[in-house]
């Protein structure tokens, strides 16, 4: 179940999506931060889209689920795990249930010039978070990459070590993004952005094997009364040339 949040921040969040939106643009999608690169690409790769009639925000998935319940106007969300869409299917907020898009990944990344290499053993785990300063992921009660991480963390037993260090991003886009500008030395973030271009000049990462947290599952849900582009992209990410985008950016695929 999604936390309580005050009135104040709900109502914050909600102007502030509100002032993005610009009139004439009918079709608003919310989107897991960990796609940032990843839907750009899959966007672009269809030049049959209208893109001018899309407004795409980036966030964090709690986040979204909050503000679409408290009526905000996404025709379409695309998550990072299946648990919201299904809570806002609970809540009569959605066409149906949706479908899974993709399964995403976890990665252990760290600033190049931090001087500190991703470990893969749990001793080697230990001296690196003993020798940072701050280790960077996303709210775990928001995020579930963040959540992700905190298991990742607890299985390799090193949860008693890491978690007076942890410095939370509001979305795992941000986790990324203390690590580029050195505000974290370690982050546990999405593949598919330690993928993107700005990332690997900066950091290095390894891959967490995914048996250390639970699977990852993205659904994406049609709000209820989407528009015609909300339902074409919603088609669109279930075909074959989105799918292989998808993989590009390392995630798998149903």
């Amino acid at each position: 179940m999604i936390k309580p949040q005050s009135t104040a921040t709900i109502a914050f969040s909600f102007l502030l999506l509100i002032s993005t939106l610009v009139s004439g643009q009918t079709t608003t999608i919310a989107v897991a931060a960990n796609l940032k690169d990843a839907f750009k690409s899959i966007i672009e790769a269809n030049p049959t889209f209208k893109k001018e009639e899309i407004k795409i925000i980036y966030g964090s998935s709690g986040n979204f689920t909050t503000q679409i319940i408290n009526g905000a106007p996404f025709n379409l969300f695309i998550s990072a795990d299946e648990q919201y869409p299904l809570e806002l299917f609970n809540h009569g907020k959605t066409v149906d249930q949706g479908k899974i898009y993709a399964y995403g990944k976890i990665v252990l990344v760290t600033k190049n010039s931090s001087g500190l290499k991703p470990a893969n053993n749990r001793q080697e785990l230990i001296k690196l978070i003993n020798q940072a300063n701050k280790i960077a992921i996303a709210k775990p009660e928001l995020a579930p990459y963040g959540r992700a991480a905190v298991e990742y963390l607890k299985a390799m037993g090193v949860w008693d070590q890491a978690k007076e260090k942890l410095v939370f991003a509001d979305n795992v886009a941000l986790a990324a993004m203390y690590v580029m500008t050195g505000a974290a030395d370690i982050g546990i973030t999405a593949l598919s952005l330690a993928l993107s271009p700005a990332m690997k000049t900066e950091t290095q990462f390894i891959v967490i094997p995914e048996q250390l947290y639970a699977p990852i599952r993205q659904r994406m849900v049609l709000i209820k009364n989407p528009t015609p582009s909300a339902k074409e992209l919603y088609h669109y990410l279930q075909s074959t040339k989105a799918q292989g985008l998808f993989i590009q950016f390392g995630y798998t695929v149903p």
